[in-house]
């Protein structure tokens, strides 16, 4: 369809009803309709057939069948200090009572009916009337539920009591009150490139714990990002991607640290253990990557044995109490384990008895297979066990937040959150994003998006879960494209990043519950919102006390002539950084190399030249806005590419901005990047080690010894909030 096409006006009605966009503005503000095909295709996906007129018109009554069909919302999303309004469905004419019953049991009666003029709806031969009614503007954040109770109409009998979710949502989050007013720093670590001489050739949860408390001790660091550690496949092939996850609940045993396991001690195959481990070092040091199979291969060896250790009463306590508290998801979870171990990561390749959670063929692999399906729950528990220490150890170093974990914009369609949660996943699309600047063809993330209808039907539980396992054990979150809370680019299977479309979602609810579950958490929130991004979704998480995220190189002034944004322009409540993982590290940009790798990798639109010559334009105005601040001597005085490096973060020191991020890759001079979107395997995404100015892997204990790491270190510790005594 051309921009000029208007689509059928039922396709327009329904993807109205449904929050799918028809047309949108592309990066460079150009119009741009939606074809009817993507249309057709994303309509499906929300259970709406759409492929013809008969089924737009069906698709369209059965919508309003629904909406009638519901006595109350699913879902009602409000902020606390408002006055929530909730209508009800009950026969027309019959008299409706209504009240809330708080988390706490307590219930609340101070419900005032208000005008609705709605007509009634006529279901199956009854008519339906709509009421509305006002909630009391004081009622406590938290998860709640609406009570409703109506006579039946005249001669027929009373309809039975319902009752749906009431949330009420912080209406401000902010930044917990330790920080005080102070403006705070803290490395950014992929942790998996993060290796020591005792982590089996892959960065894990102790390497975590001894960079987290090096940083704090020695340099006065606040935090630790680190990225997403949701668990990967459990055989190989592993996905090397931490932000492809099989599941955002769970955990990535890869990340555990045998020897850290408290059972560990009473082994007797220690020697063993040690063999393994040596296996998966040497493996490391001689391809200089990192290999998450090998690794695995040999951990999940060394961990069988471990996990077959007696536990001590106390701690069998500990066991059952973690059982508990994570319920049938961890059961599911571990299930999904043992059938991919058995056939396959791809359960949409299983047999098609095993492809439903609720089969009875599943319910039968179960029973058949409860020793193994208990060591997966039981890594589980370890790493829970390892991330609480960890946590622990950061804030007692000194950090006011110790981890700052990152949560990913979905899962693999193949992976455990799919097959569990398939009900809730839309199916027949891939989230992704449109053509940007930096990525001229679009991506395909390949995650199939949550469905928005089914999310509130289910009283948003799955997306609370998700959010409440990443704060468990931090100080702060960081959500991927943040913007996802509010629309996603979903694009049908088989179909370019170019033919998607935008699919919207309630922010105000997905926001809200955010800032909910991190107000629990006496956590605070920030949300990478770069890109293609409305102003007024910043200005709304700015508003709700959400912290947005400033890449140096992204900084323009658009109102003159697109050079660098004045650090005073900045904004405050922010997470502001030179670089980030999709991008090389600093030294790596300043050579070029972002311009370079896209080239090689066939992911230009332009030619080659014209890009290296944005690139220098853009670096150099970037120096001369470094010489005027100061913050560099004037052109004819030559500086290295140290220099510049320390200058761009002293630069971060002018801007308001709450916090700030030292990319460790930054820190020990590091060139290459880590991942080059809109590749796969045509690079070793999520594969580089850490390495040195030489590109030679460099060991976490080499980084404690590093006078660069320490000089930059210096600099982040210089320009924020000397930490208060005590």
């Amino acid at each position: 369809m051309t921009a000029m096409t208007q689509p059928d006006p039922l396709l327009t009605e329904l993807a109205g009803r449904l929050g799918v966009a028809t047309e949108y503005h592309d990066w460079v503000g150009r119009l741009t309709a939606v074809p009817d095909s993507t249309l057709v295709t994303v309509l499906g996906a929300l259970g709406v057939p759409a492929g013809t007129e008969a089924d737009r018109m069906a698709g369209a009554a059965a919508l309003s069948r629904r909406h009638w069909s519901q006595p109350l919302p699913p879902t009602t999303v409000a902020r606390t200090g408002s006055v929530p309004t909730v209508w009800a469905h009950v026969p027309h004419g019959a008299p409706a009572q209504l009240w809330v019953r708080l988390e706490d049991g307590t219930e609340r009666h101070d419900v005032r009916q208000i005008d609705n003029f709605s007509g009634p709806y006529d279901l199956d031969g009854r008519l339906i009337g709509e009421a509305s009614f006002e909630l009391p503007a004081d009622l406590p954040a938290g998860y709640h539920r609406v009570q409703l109770r109506s006579a039946g109409a005249p001669g027929e009998p009373p309809l039975a009591e319902a009752d749906a979710a009431l949330i009420i949502t912080p209406a401000w989050l902010g930044l917990p009150q330790r920080l005080g007013s102070r403006r705070v720093w803290g490395l950014a670590a992929q942790l998996y490139s993060v290796v020591s001489g005792q982590s089996w050739g892959f960065g894990d949860l102790t390497d975590l714990t001894d960079l987290a408390v090096w940083s704090g001790s020695r340099h006065d660091a606040d935090f630790l990002l680190v990225n997403p550690l949701h668990a990967a496949e459990p055989a190989p092939r592993i996905e090397p991607s931490p932000y492809l996850p099989t599941s955002r609940r769970f955990s990535n045993p890869l990340y555990l640290r045998v020897e850290a396991i408290p059972e560990y001690a009473g082994l007797a195959k220690r020697g063993r253990v040690a063999r393994l481990r040596d296996e998966a070092n040497r493996v490391f040091h001689d391809q200089q990557i990192i290999d998450r199979d090998a690794a695995w291969t040999a951990k999940r060896r060394a961990l069988e044995l471990v996990h077959v250790v007696p536990r001590s009463a106390g701690r069998e306590l500990a066991y059952a109490a973690y059982r508990d508290r994570e319920g049938a998801a961890l059961d599911a979870f571990a299930l999904w384990c043992v059938l991919a171990e058995e056939h396959g990561n791809d359960w949409r390749d299983w047999p098609r008895a095993l492809r439903r959670p609720d089969s009875a063929a599943v319910a039968e692999f179960a029973a058949r297979r409860q020793p193994r399906i208990d060591f997966h729950r039981w890594l589980q528990w370890q790493l829970d066990e390892q991330l609480a220490r960890a946590q622990s150890a950061a804030t007692g170093a000194g950090m006011a937040l110790g981890l700052m974990t990152d949560l990913a914009v979905g899962v693999h369609p193949y992976g455990a959150d799919a097959w569990a949660l398939q009900d809730v996943l839309a199916t027949g699309v891939s989230v992704g994003a449109p053509p940007d600047e930096f990525n001229q063809l679009g991506q395909n993330w390949s995650q199939p998006p949550w469905r928005p209808d089914r999310l509130a039907e289910l009283e948003y539980a799955p997306f609370r879960a998700v959010i409440a396992a990443a704060l468990r054990h931090a100080g702060g979150v960081r959500i991927d494209h943040i913007i996802g809370l509010f629309r996603l680019w979903w694009i049908p299977d088989g179909a370019p990043p170019t033919a998607g479309t935008y699919v919207h979602y309630d922010h105000e609810a997905l926001i809200g519950i955010v800032a909910l579950e991190a107000s629990r958490a006496g956590a605070l929130v920030v949300g990478e919102d770069l890109g293609v991004v409305a102003p007024w979704v910043r200005e709304h998480l700015r508003e709700r006390g959400i912290l947005g995220t400033s890449i140096l190189w992204f900084e323009h002034d658009e109102w003159a002539g697109g050079g660098p944004l004045h650090a005073e322009h900045w904004r405050e409540y922010c997470l502001s950084a030179v670089t980030t993982h999709d991008l090389p590290p600093t030294a790596g940009y300043l050579a070029g190399e972002h311009v370079r790798l896209r080239e090689s990798l066939g992911l230009l639109t332009r030619p080659v030249a014209e890009e290296l010559a944005a690139a220098a334009a853009e670096q150099a105005g970037w120096l001369a806005e470094l010489r005027r601040v100061g913050l560099l001597p004037d052109p004819a005085t030559p500086v290295g590419d140290e220099q510049v490096i320390a200058a761009l973060y002293r630069y971060l020191g002018r801007t308001p901005s709450r916090l700030l991020a030292l990319g460790l890759p930054d820190a020990v001079g590091d060139r290459r990047t880590q991942n080059q979107p809109g590749t796969s395997d045509e690079y070793p995404n999520w594969r580089m080690p850490l390495a040195g100015p030489d590109g030679a892997a460099m060991l976490l204990e080499e980084v404690f010894d590093d006078p660069r790491a320490a000089a930059l270190c210096a600099v982040l510790g210089e320009i924020t909030t000397p930490r208060p005594p005590g």
